[in-house]
């Protein structure tokens, strides 16, 4: 992660950042990310062309009548609507772990507003092929 993101082949945005400092000081990712992501990895999202983005992701989730208001207030609160947005503003990829579920009532997945807003997504394991990283396991004895 940290040679791809000093190449610019995967960022992140401000938001995300934000989301993962957010936890206890002590926390190891907390510590990973203050110590080995260069500042340059989390892209700005403080632009006029992102902002009208959200704009558009927001109206959708809150005039979709399909999500109960918990799960609309859950989504403003957190970093995906921004994720979709920046990808829409910007030509990206989003990369999510999350699969999509178009008849979820509870949770809005990130999926499920990249296909909304012809965003391309993919999973984490297509981003790990994608970028041909292996992960060798040796038995070592303790």
């Amino acid at each position: 992660m940290i040679y791809h993101g000093s190449t610019g082949t995967i960022r992140s945005i401000d938001r995300v950042k934000g989301e993962l400092l957010a936890g206890r000081e002590s926390e190891d990712l907390v510590q990973w990310v203050k110590n080995n992501l260069p500042t340059e990895f989390f892209l700005e999202t403080n632009a006029d062309d992102v902002f009208a983005a959200y704009e558009d992701v927001m109206l959708w989730v809150y005039r979709n009548p399909q999500y109960y208001d918990s799960a609309k207030a859950k989504f403003a609160t957190e970093a995906d609507g921004w994720l979709v947005a920046y990808a829409a503003a910007r030509d990206a990829v989003v990369i999510t772990n999350e699969q999509s579920r178009p008849t979820s009532r509870n949770r809005i997945l990130l999926p499920d507003v990249c296909v909304q807003f012809n965003v391309t997504y993919k999973d984490t394991f297509q981003l790990l092929r994608k970028l041909d990283i292996r992960l060798e396991w040796t038995n070592l004895k303790f």
